[in-house]
């Protein structure tokens, strides 16, 4: 409850003035006169008269003056309360009351600093105390406890009032309830966040695309409407030759004529790859890119963020005027690795044909060198049949010569093409090249056409090398014989020349070779000479520029071949219309050359009438080889299907005393017949017959129970030896 004001006492005035009398005694006015002092005690009742009727009329402001505070105290919507500067609350309005005591049961509001949080009470007495000195105070966001309501947060608004009559300062206290604006303030303040979160997002989100975009190993471009460049980035620079500054605001056009003419045109969907294009750079080199675009709508236009610049509308062209707006971005891809990739898969490409064909070349030639071993085989054999028949004095025995001559060397080319097809290391010794090039010579002049001179220079000393006599021949005839037809019928010279050099890198990452000490082989001719596109292509099989009759195409891949196969290289120079110069490269050996032992006279073969079965799939050879054992005194019986020879083997299987079958035959190999005979008859001795015979054919052979190999075409003598070798190592008699 609010105690009641103190009111003022008020005390009598009076306009005239006594003193007293001489001896204490009556009143005495001074100069007056008693009829003066009537009039004039009327004249002052007047005026107290008109005095009380100005002091009643204040009084009646007073009073509704009064009336109109109290009335605007209690009802004003705002917590009024009048507190001394004790605390003591000496009047509070209904707003007050409603915020500070909202239920009757709550505690009353006698004294204010109670209901001030424990947080700002220090604050709000520190406020009163300011107040009163300068008569003035505010706190803001207060904490007030507000009885079962809990707490409200206000403003504390203070103003000291004059009070003469009371030693104690009296403050009217204004709070300002600011739960509605906090609420709201809180709200503006947790929007204001999420914008700024959003900002910060769009900032780091803009950043982001940045470093994207300038990390980015594609060309980025960006154009307006006006096909004005306004995003360049530094692989855009790389890749047109171009600064950004220069870029920005120039038009598309002046680096991709043919992009800037595509999105002209339109009809191009919002992302889309428009493919390879050619470009220009600012240097006016051409180049290829890979060309995709993405198309972007704005609703309005807006400068594009870039740091570096310090006006980007005018330096990018761009236009901020409202309204919407397309936005092109373009992306370029250098195709100079891909064209690369390409390049080097085709060179991978182009080998690998060329390695198939090789491969197909050594099938074919496998299969070839098979018949015609077999061919051989007869006519070897028929000759050495002929020369028995034949006396000693007779002019045929010369031609048959001849014929067992270019008959071996015959056999020797087939196993050449046998070992290069099936990719078999040579034979290599330590020989010297200039004993198998003056070889090659002595058969090169026998057909050698008047027109060609050929020169030969060895130098006194050349080391030895590790080869294959008979493969270097047949490579250095090749290379002859290419060099006498490119000469034709016009004067010319093929010469050859040995030498020794120190190969070292990059020469011999080029020819492929390891570095170290090489004699070589040139072979140069004054012929036609070869064109670049002929040069990429003389090693292919079947590949040449001959006339029909003239070459099969299969020389220099076989020279290549085998000088593959003895670690070497071939190298070739030609100028069209002025010649070729082929050079062979042999690594060069220490190796000293081996000892060449005689053979021993070979004993008389007697067949002593030992039934043999021979089979083999060519008749011509099956022919020979039972005439010739027929001669040499055995029974023979020769088969051609590998079946029957089974079937008879199952119907005596102790009347034969050998069993010589061919290792290669369709449907029914002689490893299939070998199983089967000694699955009927294991002691019986088996010889098996193959035109190749490497040490995996032998292996597997010995492994199936077989007791010899032999080598087609072979001398007949050799067969007789071997058939009566092994008949006498079974033949219990023996």
């Amino acid at each position: 409850m609010a105690r009641p004001a103190r009111k003022p006492v008020p005390r009598p005035k009076t306009s005239l003035s006594t003193r007293p009398g001489r001896g204490g005694q009556g009143l005495i006015v001074d100069g007056y006169a008693p009829s003066q002092m009537i009039e004039d005690l009327r004249k002052y009742q007047s005026e107290l008269e008109v005095q009380n009727q100005a002091l009643r009329y204040s009084q009646q402001e007073a009073e509704g003056a009064s009336e109109r505070f109290a009335t605007l105290f209690s009802n004003v919507p705002l917590a009024l309360m009048v507190v001394d500067e004790e605390g003591l609350v000496m009047a509070s309005n209904a707003m007050a009351l409603r915020l500070f005591q909202p239920l009757e049961s709550d505690a009353p509001l006698n004294f204010l600093l109670p209901f001030v949080g424990p947080d700002h009470t220090d604050e709000v007495a520190i406020a009163f105390s300011a107040a009163k000195q300068e008569g003035t105070s505010e706190v803001h966001e207060v904490v007030f406890l507000a009885g079962s309501r809990g707490s409200f947060s206000g403003d504390l608004h203070i103003a000291r009032i004059e009070n003469p009559l009371d030693e104690l300062a009296h403050f009217i206290c204004a709070i300002i309830d600011q739960g509605p604006l906090l609420a709201e303030r809180q709200a503006l303040q947790k929007s204001a966040s999420i914008l700024r979160q959003r900002n910060e997002d769009l900032l780091l989100s803009e950043n982001r695309m940045a470093a994207i975009i300038n990390s980015s190993l594609d060309a980025i471009l960006c154009i307006d409407e006006q096909q004005r460049i306004t995003v360049f980035n530094p692989a855009a620079t790389a890749l047109f030759e171009c600064p950004a500054d220069q870029a920005f605001g120039a038009r598309l056009g002046q680096f991709l004529p043919a992009v800037e003419a595509a999105l002209e045109g339109g009809r191009i969907p919002a992302q889309a790859m428009l493919g390879e294009f050619s470009a220009t750079t600012l240097l006016g080199k051409n180049i290829y890119v890979e060309i995709s675009v993405s198309l972007e709508r704005r609703l309005r236009n807006r400068v594009p963020l870039h740091t570096d610049d310090a006006e980007p509308a005018n330096l990018r062209g761009q236009d901020t005027a409202a309204g919407a707006s397309t936005v092109t971005t373009i992306f370029a891809r250098d195709l100079t690795s891909k064209k690369l990739a390409e390049t080097q898969r085709a060179a991978l490409e182009t080998q690998l044909r060329e390695s198939q064909k090789m491969q197909a070349m050594g099938t074919m030639a496998g299969g070839i060198a098979h018949d015609f071993n077999n061919i051989l085989s007869a006519i070897l054999g028929n000759v050495e049949l002929a020369k028995q028949d034949t006396a000693a004095d007779a002019a045929a025995l010369v031609s048959l010569q001849e014929i067992d001559k270019a008959g071996r060397r015959a056999r020797d080319l087939v196993r050449q093409i046998l070992t290069f097809s099936r990719n078999e290391p040579p034979k290599r010794t330590p020989i010297h090249l200039a004993e198998v090039v003056e070889e090659t010579l002595r058969l090169v002049k026998v057909a050698l056409p008047p027109t060609v001179e050929i020169r030969l220079l060895v130098p006194p000393k050349v080391p030895l090398v590790l080869a294959d006599a008979t493969q270097i021949e047949q490579a250095l005839l090749n290379l002859f014989t290419n060099g006498i037809l490119a000469i034709g019928q016009k004067k010319g010279s093929v010469t050859i020349a040995l030498d020794e050099r120190q190969v070292e890198s990059p020469q011999s990452e080029q020819l492929g070779l390891m570095p170290g000490h090489y004699v070589t082989v040139q072979v140069q001719d004054t012929g036609n000479g070869m064109s670049e596109a002929t040069l990429q292509r003389i090693f292919e099989p079947f590949f040449t520029t001959r006339q029909v009759g003239q070459g099969t195409g299969l020389g220099l891949s076989v020279v290549h071949g085998i000088m593959q196969t003895h670690l070497g290289a071939i190298d070739v120079e030609s100028t069209l219309g002025e010649g070729s110069l082929f050079t062979l490269y042999f690594p060069a050996t220490e190796q000293m050359p081996l000892d060449v032992v005689e053979p021993e006279t070979a004993p008389e073969v007697l067949g002593e009438g030992h039934h043999v079965m021979y089979v083999d799939d060519d008749h011509a050879l099956v022919f020979l080889v039972d005439r010739l054992l027929t001669r040499k005194g055995f029974v023979v019986s020769t088969f051609t299907d590998p079946h029957a020879a089974l079937a008879a083997l199952k119907a005596k299987p102790q009347y034969f005393a050998l069993l010589v079958t061919d290792y290669n035959m369709p449907g029914f190999s002689g490893l299939d017949l070998l199983r089967a005979a000694k699955a009927l008859r294991p002691e019986l001795p088996v010889a098996l017959a193959s035109g190749y015979v490497t040490p995996e054919i032998e292996q597997r052979a010995l492994q199936e129970g077989a007791n010899a190999l032999i080598y087609k075409p072979n001398d007949v003598n050799e067969l007789c030896e071997t058939v009566q070798r092994l008949v006498a190592q079974h033949d219990p008699q023996h």
